[in-house]
C-alpha cells in the first residue's frame, strides 16, 4: 500500500477582473500547487497572492509553465522552434522564481501545462527543449509528467529528478494517454466515483480505463484541475478517501533541500 501521495491541483489562473477557481480553498486541501506563469493564464498580482497563500500554509510550489496561448488557455498545439520554446520556459521559470523569492518561497519543480504537457509526454524534439531549459536555469528542480509517458525517462537521462503525475478528473484510454477533451467523457465530475478510482491508484497502482479494462499506473502525484466544476469538492473527496486509508497526503518535494 501507498504511504503517502501528493496531491497538486493547477492555480493562479486568473487574469485582473477574470478569477478562475477558488485558489484559496484549495490551497487548505492540495500539498503542491502549480501555479500559472502568466503565457496560458495568470496576471502578476493573481501570481504573488497565490504564491503568498501557498506559502503560508507549506504549500510546495511548481512553474506551471505554457504555450504562449492565452486566448485558448494554453490549450492548442503550437509548433515552437526548439530555442525559442527553451526561451520561453526560462523567462517563465524565472518569473515564478522572482516572485517566490519576494514572498519568502521557492520553486521546486515545473509541470507543463495543457498542450505543452500533452505534447512533450511523447514528442522527444520538445521535450529536450523543455529539459534544456530546466537544467539551464536551475538543474535541481523536479520535472513533473504524465505517468508512464517517455517524457520521463528522457528527463532522467539528461539529469533531472522526476515525478510521475496521474490526473483525478480525467479519463484515460487504455494505453495510458489522457481522453482527449474533444471527447465526450473526457473530463470527470463525479466526486465520490473520483475518489475511488485515486484511492485504487494509490493502493494498488491501478486506474479503469475508458474503456473499462484495468490500467496500472505508477504515480506519485495526483492533479485535480483548479478550474474544472465542483473542483473543491473532487479534491477535498479525493483527500479524505485516501486518508480514510491511510494514505498521507504530501509534496513529493518533502526530502528537498
Amino acid at each position: 500500500m501507498t504511504c503517502s501521495i501528493d496531491l497538486n491541483s493547477d492555480l493562479g489562473e486568473g487574469y485582473g477582473a477574470w478569477k478562475m477557481g477558488d485558489d484559496t480553498t484549495m490551497l487548505d486541501i492540495v500539498s503542491s500547487a502549480n501555479v500559472a506563469c502568466g503565457f496560458h493564464a495568470g496576471d502578476p498580482l493573481t501570481i504573488l497572492d497565490t504564491v503568498r497563500a501557498a506559502a503560508e500554509r507549506g504549500v510546495a510550489i511548481g512553474a506551471h509553465v505554457s504555450y504562449p496561448d492565452r486566448v485558448g488557455f494554453g490549450r492548442r498545439p503550437m509548433d515552437v522552434a526548439p530555442a525559442e520554446l527553451t526561451a520561453d520556459v526560462i523567462y517563465q521559470i524565472g518569473a515564478l522564481q522572482g516572485i517566490c523569492a519576494a514572498a519568502g518561497t521557492r520553486v521546486s519543480y515545473v509541470k507543463p501545462h495543457g498542450a505543452l504537457y500533452n505534447t512533450i509526454a511523447r514528442d522527444a524534439k520538445q521535450g529536450a527543449a523543455v529539459i534544456e531549459a530546466i537544467r539551464a536555469i536551475d538543474p535541481s528542480l523536479v520535472l513533473m509528467g504524465l505517468a508512464g509517458a517517455p517524457i520521463l525517462a528522457q528527463a532522467a537521462a539528461a539529469g533531472l529528478s522526476t515525478v510521475a503525475e496521474a490526473f483525478a478528473d480525467r479519463a484515460y484510454t487504455a494505453g495510458g494517454e489522457l481522453v482527449s477533451r474533444r471527447e465526450a467523457g473526457a473530463v470527470l465530475h463525479d466526486p465520490k466515483l473520483i475518489a475511488e478510482r485515486m484511492l485504487r491508484l494509490a493502493t494498488e497502482g491501478v486506474i479503469e480505463a475508458a474503456d473499462g479494462s484495468a490500467l496500472r499506473l505508477q504515480a506519485d502525484s495526483i492533479c485535480v484541475h483548479g478550474d474544472s466544476p465542483g473542483a473543491v469538492a473532487i479534491a477535498a473527496g479525493v483527500r479524505d478517501r485516501l486518508r480514510g486509508h491511510g494514505v498521507l497526503i504530501a509534496p513529493f518535494t518533502a526530502g528537498q533541500p
